[in-house]
């Protein structure tokens, strides 16, 4: 039978410096994670980073963190490179890039296409290759989505429609890695108080979206929290393996399929 706890493992997070990516690196070492080697893309986050990395070695685990741009297959071949010399082959990796764009169709450049593909799906489609390629048996890879993917709305193609291509990575890759006891799948949050969110909305759109989940009126903001979606990452990627090739929205009553 498969050692499926946290403890003892070695975990890589892409986008783990700091809002949810951070915040999951903190709780895995919590649950006596070995190593944790995290991601992040842009110098203005390496404060960010040092702080998760001083986190996750209070915590006991070892730490490490790695730059890059993570939209090359190359970039995302190294960072597994690095990660694997640095501390070892992960045991867990997760992936947590994403940008969002809210555009009305007819003004999305191609510039604008061009960087959703590359940030979106690109990226998660190699981070899922690598993975496959250096995830030790019975790992766990999860993928960050969107629940928009249960959503029929305008001025979201761009991010919504880089992000679907995710669920069938997700499903194919579920098939290919699952005779090495790999599970892959795929979480989608709601909209989440973060930083990453308010950029792209007005405010008559924020005030929306903190009263449309069914339990808007029980979370701080109204919009989806990171400590509520920490729980589901850490259940997928522990007891929750025999859940594969599946797209999870977990919104509070925002969207479903």
């Amino acid at each position: 039978m498969a050692d499926h706890s946290i403890k003892g493992k070695t975990v890589l997070i892409a986008g783990g410096a700091k809002n949810l990516g951070g915040l999951l690196a903190r709780d895995l070492a919590q649950q006596g994670a070995k190593a944790v080697a995290i991601h992040y893309n842009s110098a203005a986050t390496s404060e960010a980073a040092d702080e998760t990395v001083a986190a996750i070695q209070a915590a006991g685990a070892q730490a490490i963190a790695f730059q890059g741009d993570l939209t090359t297959a190359g970039a995302i071949e190294k960072l597994f490179a690095d990660t694997i010399v640095a501390v070892g082959s992960p045991d867990i990796a997760i992936n947590t890039v994403g940008k969002v764009l809210k555009k009305p169709i007819i003004e999305i450049s191609e510039a604008d296409y061009d960087e959703m593909t590359a940030i979106n799906s690109k990226s998660a489609f190699f981070f899922l290759k690598e993975a496959g390629r250096h995830v030790n048996n019975n790992g766990k890879i999860v993928t960050l989505v969107t629940s928009l993917l249960g959503a029929f709305t305008p001025f979201y193609a761009a991010y919504a429609g880089t992000k679907a291509p995710v669920e069938h990575f997700t499903r194919a890759a579920s098939k290919e890695f699952g005779e090495r006891g790999i599970s892959v799948t795929a979480i989608g949050p709601g909209p989440m108080d973060t930083p990453f969110f308010y950029p792209a909305e007005g405010a008559d759109a924020v005030a929306y979206h903190k009263t449309a989940a069914a339990l808007s009126p029980f979370t701080k903001t109204g919009l989806t929290d990171i400590e509520d979606i920490v729980p589901f990452i850490r259940f997928l990627v522990s007891d929750g393996w025999w859940m594969t090739g599946q797209t999870i929205l977990v919104n509070g009553g925002y969207t479903t399929k």
